[in-house]
């Protein structure tokens, strides 16, 4: 018992710490979109080159706390498989039923560890969690742009030219835009269907994550 209440802090630890570090990286794609937002709208003859760039580095942070978010889900899923199979059975009938082997499913985690989730599935999970609404705000701002300064626009063919960027022009900056966020927006629905499906469907009752 005392063990097994040891361990189960040392999992806490471990989980509260790795979700510090997700935090720490949804902070700096805000302020860095935050920067790109200042410079872009410091005038009406600024550029909105600040917030495409900046779109690479909101990449850059999504896939850093994609591969943090999967070492997150460890600690997570065994605190959850702990206080699942450990705490509620001693909380409600007093007996640990170490006949379901669960503790196998457990101490199998430890002895092999891997990751419970697809490094696209934690890509997801991150967007709908939190980078749909950091794309959403990059996205209206650069439209918003286009659409007001230097003063308010007045034809598509305006449009495109404003979003001309040296030798690309404006049809393929705004297709790539546009390819750039259905793609985000697609891992983050086949993300949330995964989920759903595997929640439905699980084929192995023990199974962890």
């Amino acid at each position: 018992m005392g063990v097994i209440a040891h361990l189960y802090r040392g999992e806490i630890y471990r989980s509260t710490l790795w979700r510090t570090r997700l935090d720490t990286t949804t902070n700096w794609s805000v302020v860095t979109l935050g920067v790109a937002l200042s410079i872009a709208y410091s005038s009406p003859q600024a550029s909105p080159l600040p917030l495409v760039l900046v779109g690479i580095l909101i990449v850059f942070f999504l896939m850093l706390e994609a591969r943090r978010y999967r070492y997150f889900n460890v600690w997570r899923a065994r605190c959850r498989w702990i206080e699942l199979h450990f705490m509620v059975p001693m909380l409600t009938e007093g007996d640990l039923h170490m006949e379901e082997r669960w503790q196998d499913r457990l101490a199998e985690d430890y002895r092999r560890p891997s990751y419970h989730v697809s490094m696209w599935t934690a890509v997801g999970r991150r967007i709908r969690r939190n980078y749909f609404w950091i794309l959403l705000i990059q996205t209206i701002a650069y439209l918003g742009k286009l659409v007001v300064h230097p003063e308010p626009l007045q034809s598509a063919g305006e449009l495109l030219e404003r979003a001309s960027i040296g030798p690309f022009p404006g049809w393929l900056v705004l297709g790539f835009g546009c390819f750039y966020c259905t793609s985000w927006g697609a891992i983050a629905l086949w993300s949330a269907r995964s989920d759903a499906e595997r929640a439905r469907h699980r084929s192995d009752p023990l199974g962890m994550g």
